[in-house]
């Protein structure tokens, strides 16, 4: 049954891939192969020894209504109530998030906020403009999540270029500018955000030790990407009702101003309200949302000249987010939760402990397996497989050296950070960004798998190469 689930997952994988020769929704094709996925799961669960053997599930069936039931009823009971809950809360932090990210720059793009950032970029030749956007993503996703980054940045992009296939090559280099931003930053990546959480990275040792090759990694696509590039960009022209224009009859500039500042803020203050409150980015986010949303209405409650069809309010702004990324991402994450609950990542990561023994080769393999599954299964696996070495362990072990590298800020820990992180760059639904892009540009998989895929596993290697050296010598 594990080989009919692998089996599923590829075919579904390869329909994603195939989208536009199929003229088929990739939507519609993840969110068929995660419920699939599921319905074999709770099938074959009670063959599954990893399943069966797991304390959790040793632990439910104790409870006395569970302990009369046959092993196939407990193995069903197990996977509604426990692990499909499970799965589907972790999913909708991550939606949620989404959502909440996608509601506050969406209202500032509908107030021309953006207007603000593009009126300071007078360049209009493709090159410069390329390696500004570039730098400015990859700083950006260090202190926003590269989620969001790839939100307002693609949002910006397109009030500067018109053409769609122009767009496309930005858009793949805020893919790969995102995640290698957030690679070096606690907080730029929801994997490095689990693993300095967790104790097995921290701030003042994870920055100096990954900002170069982070920085190396999204250097290296960008100056191969620039050949494709030449001359100037055409810039679109606003005749919609969101211009600005349009806006500015409806609130003063200094009140869209106003909003695109309060707007920036929210969003840059999730990472610094999970460290206060302790709770999940995405209460941020809906705190961010609420503060925004009270002070549009409050501006436009003032405005009793304007028509209300013309007040451009958070609950007529919110029908602009993008359903069927909000539905792919559901597909998609629901499909890899059945390979983790399976065993399958597991077996993976313990076969690779065993044949491979080499952090750095282990890595890389973790790294590029995250372009084709979510990275964040990958490192949770990870984490579960490796607990942190202590010095107790290190001194006790016979392999003291090869243990050295798995205490806090340990080579292994770090290195994970880069990979996944950047890793998931090499294809365009490999990472929460690129799935994004994609759902928002539309980009098509071969293309990006034919343009682009190349140039970011040149870029993920030569970060690793950097890492290596540093590492070695310093």
């Amino acid at each position: 049954m594990l080989t009919a689930i692998l089996l599923v997952f590829f075919v579904g994988y390869l329909m994603i891939a195939l989208e536009h020769p199929l003229k088929v929704n990739k939507a519609g094709t993840a969110l068929l192969t995660g419920i699939v996925l599921w319905v074999l799961y709770v099938n074959c669960a009670p063959e599954l020894s990893y399943l069966i053997s797991g304390e959790s599930f040793k632990e439910f069936v104790q409870t006395p209504s569970v302990a009369a039931l046959s092993l196939a009823e407990q193995t069903r009971e197990y996977i509604i109530s426990h692990q499909i809950v499970e799965s589907v809360g972790e999913i909708c932090q991550t939606l949620i998030f989404l959502v909440g990210a996608m509601m506050i720059v969406e209202l500032i793009d509908a107030h021309g906020g953006f207007e603000f950032i593009t009126n300071y970029i007078k360049t209009r030749q493709t090159k410069r403009l390329f390696v500004l956007i570039s730098l400015l993503t990859f700083f950006m996703s260090a202190v926003l999540d590269n989620l969001t980054t790839a939100i307002v940045m693609i949002m910006l992009v397109r009030k500067i270029i018109d053409d769609q296939a122009t767009r496309w090559i930005f858009g793949s280099m805020i893919i790969i500018a995102a995640n290698s931003g957030g690679a070096w930053s606690p907080i730029g990546d929801v994997t490095t955000i689990m693993l300095w959480v967790n104790g097995n990275i921290s701030t003042g040792k994870t920055i100096p030790n990954l900002i170069l090759p982070s920085i190396v990694s999204a250097l290296v696509p960008m100056l191969l990407m620039l050949r494709l590039l030449d001359g100037e960009v055409k810039t679109p022209n606003h005749n919609s009702d969101t211009s600005s224009a349009d806006t500015s009859e409806r609130l003063s500039t200094g009140e869209r101003l106003a909003i695109f500042i309060i707007g920036v803020l929210c969003l840059l203050f999730v990472p610094v309200f999970k460290v206060l409150t302790h709770l999940p980015p995405f209460m941020g986010v809906l705190l961010g949302v609420g503060v925004l949303w009270i002070i549009t209405e409050i501006m436009y409650s003032k405005k009793e000249r304007i028509e209300e069809s013309q007040k451009l309010r958070l609950s007529k702004v919110v029908h602009r987010i993008d359903g069927n990324t909000l539905l792919f991402f559901l597909g998609i994450l629901l499909a890899v939760d059945v390979l983790r609950y399976t065993g399958i990542l597991q077996g993976f990561a313990e076969w690779l402990d065993v044949t491979v023994g080499n952090v750095y080769v282990v890595n890389l393999i973790i790294g590029t397996l995250s372009a084709v599954v979510d990275n964040v299964p990958l490192v949770a696996g990870a984490i579960g497989m490796y607990p942190i070495a202590t010095e107790a362990m290190v001194a006790n072990s016979a392999s003291a050296s090869y243990l050295m590298n798995f205490m806090q800020d340990g080579t292994f820990w770090q290195f994970l950070a880069y990979c996944a992180g950047v890793g998931g760059s090499m294809l365009i639904i490999g990472s929460a960004a690129g799935v994004v892009v994609m759902g928002l540009e539309g980009i098509n998989f071969i293309w990006y798998l034919k343009r682009i895929s190349l140039l970011a596993l040149f870029g993920y290697l030569a970060g690793a190469v950097v890492y290596m050296v540093q590492n070695s010598f310093f």
